[in-house]
């Protein structure tokens, strides 16, 4: 079973198609491309598949079950998160604050118990547990010696990493990470590629991304799916892509 998968996926702005026809499977452990145009629906996509949007035609599966209708919050349980192409941290809260707020579906205390913290409550044993869990991931990202700063006080390139570090502190089966390399310089994104591969391996997730750095999507991606205006014009390995005449008119360039 796939673990994503749309079908017949679409939405509609007014007179506007933004999306069309759009579908896709993909499955365990894979690490997928999704790139295009300036304005072909990339994100628009990404907010469809997490619920930011509701689509007007089609459906989107995750995991067997159908989410469309759900809260974003609802479709993160189901084992989808992902990260955005402009940052959104709280960049007044600390790192590690910021990663422990991803935990919050596993939290099972109370109203009364996280407003009083009386002694030995379900309060203080739960909180315990996910600062451990949430340093730990920190140490994974070598960003366990900033965990008490302000996360605006981050270069650009950790923020990106504690982007994906909060994302991954859901539990997530599929990762969707949108631009990650935006606004990196070559050395960030070299870095970014091998942070790509390890949690891909580390955390067995699967993997979509959307990016304009060609080096970094043929670099990496296994597979890669191609969108102009809304609609998939082509899909393959990245040599199959890098050489398809309808990917190079639209979008490569010659």
């Amino acid at each position: 079973m796939a673990l994503l998968e749309t079908k017949n996926l679409g939405i509609t702005f007014g007179g506007l198609r933004a999306v069309g026809n759009f579908e896709i499977s993909i499955g365990e452990h894979e690490l997928v491309g999704l790139i295009g145009p300036n304005g072909a629906g990339k994100t628009t996509i990404f907010n469809l598949l997490t619920g930011v949007y509701l689509p007007t035609e089609g459906d989107v599966i995750v995991d067997g079950k159908s989410v469309v209708g759900m809260k974003p919050y609802q479709i993160v349980t189901q084992g989808l998160s992902r990260t955005f192409q402009n940052i959104r941290l709280f960049k007044d809260l600390t790192v590690i604050d910021n990663v422990k707020i991803a935990f919050h579906q596993q939290m099972k205390y109370g109203v009364v118990n996280s407003i009083f913290r009386l002694p030995f409550t379900r309060y203080w044993k739960e909180e315990a547990k996910i600062d451990k869990e949430a340093r730990e991931l920190l140490a994974l990202f070598k960003m366990e010696h900033v965990a008490d700063n302000l996360a605006k006080n981050l270069p650009y390139g950790q923020q990106r990493k504690l982007e994906i570090a909060r994302a991954l502190a859901t539990n997530p089966k599929l990762v969707l990470l949108d631009e990650p390399a935006a606004g990196m310089n070559p050395q960030e994104t070299k870095e970014l590629m091998e942070t790509i591969h390890f949690i891909r391996d580390k955390f067995d997730v699967s993997i979509l991304l959307i990016e304009h750095d060609m080096s970094l999507v043929m670099g990496i991606c296994e597979r890669i799916i191609v969108i102009d205006y809304g609609m998939i014009i082509a899909q393959g390995t990245p040599e199959e892509i890098k050489n398809n005449p309808k990917v190079i008119g639209a979008y490569l360039g010659a």
